[in-house]
């Protein structure tokens, strides 16, 4: 076996001109599959970091996201009652009402052009920043209270147009001023702006809230407090953990987005694994004379059958770990697209991880197994005597 094994590698080392163009025909293959996974993963990564697991959010029943969702004022000081919301150490609820809307803003560097997309903006109330502990201002300063200041989370500021410190952006009546900018450690909120919840409230003639956020005193009776707060017949509310609402915020898209990016390279796969199978049955043919040579020496067909598919698999894991290589450095990349769930723009980047490297190693194995199987078939049923008269 180790002798095999040996005569694979140095094969796969003497034909460098084809095994390289195998390798690199693979690795490209790879290299989409798994950016595609990135993707998908990248975007999930960032909602799940917006939340906390202490955190429960609340929204209108069967609303599915906060831009749908209506609650009134009188719900509110319920559920702020409750004791399943924590109380700070001045006997202050850690509870806080939020409004959010989407306006839409030209991104940066398309002036003329037209292209725009939708910009969340969230009206928060001083507690918001408590419950969110991740936030902070690393540019400018906070909103003065009254006023039509806003401030702007760091991708946002960076894609659109108006949302930069010091510029002004034009919503809900008002012209409103970016004094600070902030991060929140990648999350979703940095593609949002923030402002103080009642004065976006009268900007845009809004009564009612669209989510109320609240730390849970125990989150192991979170659902105790969530039967009892649903079941209420004054609330019609859905109530969730903050972490597992934005996850399921990126369901659609990243099921999308996964699917293309799977489609796309299973067609590249199959121009892989022709490569693959052109490059087995070139080996086959230069060397028939070895071939007969090792079954004269008592090799067997299956030994003959192991050797070959051996050389096709290292190419494939030759090309299967340039892909995941070269596909590791798109994670300093960030992108943006539209959240189809939530239907606002949000910018994340590619998140590789240890099972995206697995998958994409498995990938490129499967690719190696179906292009070098038929021609280590050919190679295994070659006759001795022919094998030996060939030239």
């Amino acid at each position: 076996m180790p002798l095999l094994i040996s005569y694979s590698l140095k094969n796969v080392r003497a034909r460098r001109l084809t095994t390289s163009l195998t390798v690199l025909g693979m690795g490209l293959v790879v290299f989409v599959f798994c950016a595609a996974w990135m993707l998908s993963h990248g975007l999930s990564e960032t909602l799940v970091a917006t939340g906390y697991d202490e955190n429960a959010i609340v929204i209108r029943r069967s609303s599915q996201t906060e831009v749908q969702s209506i609650l009134y004022r009188d719900q509110a000081a319920i559920i702020k009652t409750d004791p399943g919301v924590a109380v700070g150490s001045d006997g202050t609820a850690q509870f806080a009402n939020e409004i959010l809307v989407l306006i839409t803003q030209p991104k940066r560097g398309t002036t003329g052009t037209g292209a725009s997309s939708n910009v969340p903006v969230r009206g928060v109330s001083e507690l918001s920043f408590g419950l969110r502990p991740n936030m902070k201002l690393v540019e400018g300063r906070m909103w003065r209270p009254g006023t039509s200041e806003i401030i702007a989370g760091r991708k946002v500021a960076n894609g659109f147009e108006g949302c930069g410190l010091g510029e002004q952006v034009r919503f809900g009546t008002r012209d409103w001023t970016v004094v600070g900018v902030f991060e929140s450690d990648g999350s979703g909120f940095e593609s949002e702006l923030w402002g103080d919840v009642e004065q976006l409230m009268d900007a845009f003639g809004r009564p009612v809230y669209s989510s109320l956020t609240f730390k849970l005193a125990d989150t192991s009776q979170f659902a105790a407090v969530k039967a009892r707060l649903e079941d209420d017949p004054r609330l019609e509310i859905d109530i969730d953990r903050e972490k597992q609402y934005y996850a399921n915020q990126s369901r659609f898209t990243s099921i999308y987005i996964t699917a293309v990016g799977v489609t796309v390279s299973l067609l590249f796969g199959l121009g892989a694994i022709v490569g693959a199978m052109i490059t087995m049955y070139a080996a086959v043919a230069g060397r028939t004379r070895e071939i007969g040579t090792m079954r004269a020496l008592g090799f067997s067909r299956s030994s003959i059958l192991f050797v070959f598919l051996v050389e096709s698999l290292t190419i494939s894991m030759m090309g299967g770990a340039l892909g995941i290589v070269v596909a590791y450095f798109l994670r300093f990349v960030e992108v943006s697209t539209t959240n189809w769930d939530t239907f606002a723009e949000i910018a994340f980047s590619f998140e590789m991880s240890p099972m995206i490297a697995v998958i994409g190693i498995i990938f490129s194995l499967m690719m190696g197994l179906v292009g070098g199987f038929l021609p280590s078939v050919r190679a295994a049923r070659l006759k001795i005597i022919d094998a030996l008269r060939s030239r």
